[in-house]
């Protein structure tokens, strides 16, 4: 690792009205090196970053890029700088090339030597050992491939300085160790790599220091190969925190839900789910891996009663529930409790409180002409304390409160309903540690009561952890179901890439 200092970040503030995002930030980051920025929801990681890629100015402070102050007003000046950011949700056209897209919103690009631009974009890739095809269309490419073109795009515009955000979110094991690989490259090529992520153990892997944000300020700076998971995650909560995900044995064996080659479409005709079959036992959580994408949106919703089924079945013990919606699976007695991936879309209403968001799943049980808020009102305190929920009161809108709280009051909500099938789909994504174990903890009660639940993740070590079998889909189809004991990442990572399970589903 250079001394030399690329990013250099002294006292920075940024307020949002009566919120400190940022206060009294530093952070220096050398060439040649990868620096991780770790830190709970709402710790100012994001903010601070959107300053450096000029979407935000500091309230105070100085930045200074290469030894020289700066004032970043825009993401082009920042671009100018030699910063690029590569989002979490890729900013690519899906129906031109690679190289179209590196080109896209350029000066003076409109009308480019298409030979001389491919060999640019081959000597960077070789330079920096990225696999591409600069010909190839965008909507034909995995995830892997678009982050790349995220990477040469940045490159290309003679960034030295880049910011990965929760670069490996959707990636698979596989492809995050590709990425790995390009971000040594970049690092032996002189680059400064800055990377916001979740993943403790790939911090740990990648990075050589760590600069750890609590409350919109800095801890502490450290050099990885120094410190350990654990004292990070004691820096960033502020407290001794257990890492461990808890596996609690049930033995399951009674069937509670089983899913016969269910195929469903979408509005298109396009197969979202093609031939699905598995079954979901009494006190079992059953996992579900797969890049974005796969079909476990449209599983989850079509098992929930909210998306149209073309073909198979959806049986609740004996009972075919394929064509009713979710009032008529409620009338039959059965309780299906619904977590979506979209918490304010489909999950919560954002200018309601929680009180008003209580009451949208039980109203119509209550009896008489009257509403009765008093008892949703005991509930909601009562939700509160038990989950430690941040809010300023039960009648605060959900929209302001942290990602963190909004998951909180969604699946207390849905927890109290007394649920036969719990439904969870990316519950703790964007979530702290803290509030990701609380999480774990609530589904694992659940599990405890004999509760059946679909935990559709992202993160395959929690996955492997947490649950008892883990169902791998890949374009709509069941790659393996596997044994959360008895399996690997690896193996998880060849099913999630479609490689077809050679010991066969179970």
């Amino acid at each position: 690792m250079n001394n030399q200092t690329f990013v250099e970040m002294k006292n920075i503030s940024k307020s949002f009205g009566e919120v400190k995002a940022n206060y009294n930030v530093n952070l220096n980051v050398k060439k040649g090196e990868v620096h991780a920025l770790l830190g709970e929801n709402g710790a100012g990681k994001s903010t601070l970053m959107n300053m450096l890629s000029g979407i935000y100015s500091p309230d105070s402070g100085s930045i200074f890029i290469h030894g020289n102050e700066v004032k970043i007003n825009s993401p082009k000046e920042s671009i100018k700088l030699g910063i690029g950011m590569i989002h979490q949700h890729y900013k690519l056209v899906d129906v031109i090339t690679a190289k179209e897209n590196i080109t896209l919103g350029q000066k003076g690009k409109f009308f480019i030597n298409q030979k001389k631009l491919s060999k640019e974009i081959s000597k960077i890739s070789e330079k920096f050992h990225l696999d591409i095809n600069p010909d190839k269309k965008i909507y034909n490419m995995s995830i892997g491939e678009k982050q790349t073109v995220e990477i040469l795009k940045v490159l290309y515009r003679g960034a030295d300085i880049l910011i990965l955000d929760e670069p490996t979110a959707v990636l698979t094991p596989q492809e995050t160790k590709k990425l790995f690989n390009i971000i040594r490259n970049m690092k032996e090529q002189g680059c400064a790599v800055i990377i916001i992520t979740h993943k403790l153990n790939e911090v740990m892997e990648i990075s050589d220091r760590v600069t750890v944000l609590r409350k919109g300020q800095t801890v502490e700076t450290v050099t990885t190969s120094e410190t350990t998971a654990k004292e990070l995650t004691d820096l960033m909560v502020g407290r001794s925190v257990d890492l461990a995900i808890e596996r609690v044995i049930t033995n399951p064996s009674e069937t509670l839900l089983e899913i016969n080659n269910l195929v469903a479409k979408d509005k298109d005709k396009v197969v979202k789910i093609d031939n699905i079959s598995f079954n979901l036992k009494k006190g079992e959580i059953l996992g579900v891996a797969g890049v974005a994408g796969s079909g476990q949106k449209e599983l989850c919703e079509a098992i929930a009663g909210l998306y149209s089924v073309e073909a198979g079945e959806i049986k609740y013990l004996d009972e075919n529930l394929v064509g009713k919606t979710p009032s008529d699976i409620i009338k039959r007695g059965i309780s299906m409790s619904f977590i979506p991936e979209d918490r304010l879309g489909m999950g919560l209403v954002a200018s309601m409180d929680m009180v008003d968001n209580l009451l949208l799943k039980s109203y119509k049980n209550q009896e008489g002409l009257l509403v009765k808020r008093k008892p949703l009102e005991n509930k909601c305190e009562e939700l509160i304390e038990k989950l430690d929920i941040k809010t300023p009161g039960i009648h605060h809108p959900i929209k302001q409160l942290s990602g963190g709280n909004i998951q909180k009051v969604l699946l207390g909500r849905e927890i109290d309903l007394s649920p036969h099938v719990l439904i969870t789909a990316y519950p703790v994504r964007g979530l702290d540690i803290g509030a990701s174990h609380t999480i774990y903890d609530l589904i694992n009660e659940e599990k405890k009561k004999g509760v059946g639940i679909i935990f559709v993740g992202e993160d395959l070590d929690v996955l492997l952890e947490l649950c008892d079998r883990i169902m791998v889909l890949c374009d709509g189809k069941v790659t393996g179901i596997l044994d959360a004991t008895e399996t690997t990442k690896e193996e998880v990572g060849l099913l999630m890439a479609g490689q077809e399970n050679k010991k066969g589903v179970s």
